[in-house]
C-alpha cells in the first residue's frame, strides 16, 4: 500500500490557520477519558468528514479485532479500526480540525508520517493532542490535568503542572516529537484518573479535559450534559466506595497522604 493510499482525503479545504484537536484509543486513554472528550467536542462543532488513514499496515487484527453488525437490509457490515478526521467551524471566523483513531500496533514511524502529512497539507500550524492516565489520585478531588508542549510556556498559560514523566510512552509521545521536528506547535494535555476505580468511561477526566481543551483553543461549547453525567458517575462512585471495606480503607490512606504533603 503507497502512502497516498492509506492516507484518503475525503475533501481538501482551504483552511486558515485551524488548529488540530486529537485523541487516541487505548494505552493512552485511561477511563476513555481522551477519545470521550475529543468526540464531544467534535459533535459540539457538528464536523463533517474530511480524512482517514486506513489502518490495514498498522494493527494486528487479532489484539483489536474488527466488528461485524447487521443493517437495515438484513447485510452484514465489517467496521474497520480507522483513523477518522473531521473538521468544522469554531466562529465565523475560524475552523478547527478533530481526529480520533485507535493507538496502532506497529510502523509508528510510518503512521506518524502518515499524519504529519496531513498536517502539511491542511496547513495546520498547532496541535493539541489529549490523554488520560491511572494513578494514585482522590476520587473525590477535582481531576488535576498534566503535560507536556514543545514550548514549556504554552503549559503556563493555562496553569497546567509540566510532566515529569519517563518511561514506556504511546503514540501520543511519539506523535509529539515527530510533528515538532517538523516545526508544529504541540501541547498535550493529560488526566491523572484514580487507578482503583475500574468504572469506564470516565466522564470526569473527559470534562476537565474538555474545559482545558477549550480553554486553550478559545472554543465556546455547552458542557451541560457532560457536567450531568460527571455528577451521575460521582454518586454511584461514592456508592461503590462506601459499600466495599477494603476500598475505601485504601481511598482514606490515600487522603492522609493528600493531606500530609
Amino acid at each position: 500500500m503507497t502512502r497516498d493510499e492509506a492516507l484518503h482525503l475525503h475533501v481538501v479545504p482551504e483552511l486558515d490557520d485551524a488548529p488540530l484537536l486529537l485523541a487516541f484509543d487505548g494505552w493512552n486513554d485511561g477511563g476513555e477519558s481522551a477519545t470521550i472528550a475529543v468526540e464531544y467536542i467534535e459533535r459540539a462543532i457538528r464536523c463533517v468528514p474530511l480524512a482517514e488513514i486506513d489502518c490495514e499496515e498498522f494493527f494486528d487484527f487479532t489484539v483489536r479485532r474488527p466488528t461485524v453488525s447487521i443493517d437495515e437490509a438484513d447485510r452484514r457490515i465489517i467496521d474497520w479500526p480507522v483513523a477518522k478526521f473531521g473538521y468544522g467551524a469554531i466562529d465565523q471566523n475560524r475552523e478547527i480540525v478533530i481526529g480520533v483513531a485507535v493507538e496502532p500496533h506497529m510502523r509508528w514511524r510510518r503512521y506518524c508520517d502518515l499524519v504529519a502529512e496531513l498536517v502539511q497539507k491542511l496547513r495546520i500550524r498547532r496541535v493539541v493532542m489529549l490523554g488520560a492516565f491511572l494513578a494514585d489520585v482522590l476520587y473525590s478531588l477535582p481531576v488535576v490535568v498534566s503535560g507536556f508542549a514543545t514550548r514549556d510556556e504554552l503549559l503556563e498559560l493555562q496553569g497546567v503542572k509540566r510532566s515529569r514523566y519517563e518511561g514506556p510512552t504511546g503514540i501520543v509521545g511519539v506523535l509529539t516529537e515527530r510533528l515538532h521536528a517538523d516545526g508544529v506547535e504541540v501541547i498535550s494535555l493529560w488526566a491523572g484518573l484514580p487507578h482503583y476505580i475500574s468504572s469506564s468511561p470516565n466522564p470526569r477526566g473527559a470534562l476537565a479535559l474538555v474545559q482545558k481543551a477549550t480553554e486553550y483553543l478559545d472554543i465556546k461549547i455547552d458542557d451541560t450534559a457532560l457536567k450531568n453525567d460527571v455528577a451521575e458517575f460521582e454518586s454511584r462512585i461514592s456508592e461503590l466506595v462506601a459499600s466495599d471495606p477494603e476500598l475505601e480503607e485504601y481511598v482514606r490512606q490515600l487522603k492522609r497522604r493528600e493531606f500530609a504533603q
